[in-house]
């Protein structure tokens, strides 16, 4: 039976039953959110962040085709199906895999990387103003706070988005259908404008500003590694690993009424993280240009300087849409932990926990590493998620089995995530491999690792049954 919305819960959101035909959404909702999501303050972190690396034009450029198309594919064919199906949360269809006390880790550890991201969002939120009242602000390699002005400002920026973030999906979509044609004409701004200040006067010219002017693929700045095409096409990939091939984004595409909604991610894609990622590596090589020795990357300032105080609100509200869902997510997996508490009032509390993190710029100065770290992490979850939904029926295997032996930790998938996780970590603290290149071959580690251990556990279970028997 439907549940019926209390005094104590604004907005309901089927955390614990599957989303019903009436609250299912159209596509136009999904391209609004997608194109909100990923157009967002963030952009104009990573794209100047990919000009330190060192990286050249035809590097990212290709990179970008191809590692976002990968990426809209994965939504599109990965997680899409599995969430019109089941129309379940990723957090529900882990604790009837996982069992509960297993799935209470992952979402604990799920919810925590989801905060810290908000937190870093908020952050670049709060640059616009840093630089209306043009008060200190972090550099490119601070770690701690600088200023009790910074602090409060931050307060005032996270308090704001965590109430948005605490009314539900629905008032995301509607905020981000609103916000996104806006600012994709906004990034477009921030490209053209910036071209023209680094001397473009015809489309014939880009390639050569790109190639000397902006992505010279000469050596990355100090403490930074060389950044080549594969680097580019993998964190394009899998910096949303754990939205797609990691299932988080079950949670959101349950509200679609068709699968193929999947290919609206491509809003976000082409749109966020290919021209938004460019625009922002234009603006930052234009303030090389003006003083070669500023190399922070401030995403309030860049704006700035391109378009005024359009650019700064640009930047605030690409923000506030991506911060939104972050925390939508993250109160969804502490929600789950805690099933007979308030979503609204648990995604407050994180809200609150994002914006104390936020005040720290030494995840969002990191972004690009702690993305691929996050999605390391995460992404053998999502393979469990696909293993059991498509495979484990088709060996003769019981779905859903935690829910189904009545037990609250499941052995398979728990040993499949952590060896993963802990082989891919030695990989990269070794040196043999970049943190951007583990999830790929993590991911088929885990699905073989959970066959394998289903496999075992469920046929040991069978012979325990027949012996008591």
């Amino acid at each position: 039976m439907e549940r019926q919305q209390t005094s104590n819960e604004p907005v309901i959101e089927y955390e614990r039953e599957p989303v019903p035909e009436h609250a299912q959404l159209g596509v136009k909702s999904f391209l609004g959110q997608y194109a909100g999501e990923h157009i967002a303050g963030t952009e104009l972190m990573i794209g100047p962040l990919f000009v330190v690396h060192g990286v050249s034009a035809k590097d990212i450029i290709l990179g970008l085709i191809v590692g976002n198309l990968l990426a809209v594919l994965s939504w599109t064919f990965m997680t899409a199906p599995i969430a019109t199906r089941v129309r379940l949360t990723l957090y529900y269809q882990l604790e009837k895999i996982c069992g509960r006390s297993l799935v209470t880790i992952y979402d604990i550890t799920n919810g925590a990387m989801f905060t810290l991201l908000a937190g870093a969002m908020i952050s670049v939120s709060t640059t616009v103003i840093g630089s209306c009242l043009n008060i200190p602000m972090p550099g490119l390699y601070d770690r701690y706070p600088n200023s009790i002005v910074w602090v409060v400002s931050i307060l005032i920026v996270g308090a704001l988005f965590s109430i948005i973030a605490a009314y539900g999906y629905k008032s995301l979509a509607r905020f981000a259908n609103i916000a996104a044609p806006w600012m994709i004409l906004m990034f477009v701004a921030f490209a053209v404008i910036g071209l023209k200040l680094l001397g473009m006067n015809s489309i014939k010219d880009f390639w050569n500003i790109a190639e000397n002017c902006i992505w010279k693929g000469g050596a990355p700045l100090p403490g930074q590694s060389k950044f080549t095409f594969w680097h580019i096409m993998f964190f394009a990939w899998f910096c949303n690993v754990a939205w797609h091939i990691g299932m988080a984004d079950l949670s959101v595409l349950r509200y679609a009424k068709k699968p193929w909604y999947g290919i609206a991610s491509a809003a976000g894609m082409y749109i966020g993280h290919f021209m938004a990622w460019l625009s922002a590596g234009i603006l930052y090589a234009y303030q090389l240009k003006q003083d070669p020795s500023n190399i922070n990357v401030l995403p309030g300032p860049l704006a700035e300087r391109a378009c005024g105080v359009a650019g700064l609100l640009c930047v605030i509200i690409a923000g506030w849409t991506t911060a939104n869902p972050t925390l939508y997510r993250a109160g969804l997996a502490f929600q789950a932990i805690f099933p007979k508490s308030s979503r609204f009032k648990v995604t407050l509390i994180v809200g609150a926990v994002a914006t104390v993190s936020g005040m720290f710029p030494g995840i969002v100065m990191k972004l690009l590493d702690f993305v691929a770290l996050w999605g390391m992490i995460l992404m053998p979850m999502g393979a469990v998620v696909f293993v059991d939904y498509y495979i484990i029926p088709k060996l003769g295997l019981r779905p859903y089995y935690a829910e189904y032996a009545k037990i609250n930790f499941n052995l398979a998938p728990a040993i499949a995530w952590i060896v993963t996780v802990v082989v891919s970590s030695a990989l990269v603290l070794s040196g043999q491999i970049e943190i951007f290149f583990v999830s790929l071959p993590g991911w088929f580690l885990t699905a073989l690792l959970y066959i394998v251990g289903s496999y075992i556990l469920q046929k040991k279970a069978k012979e325990t049954v027949l012996v008591n028997v």
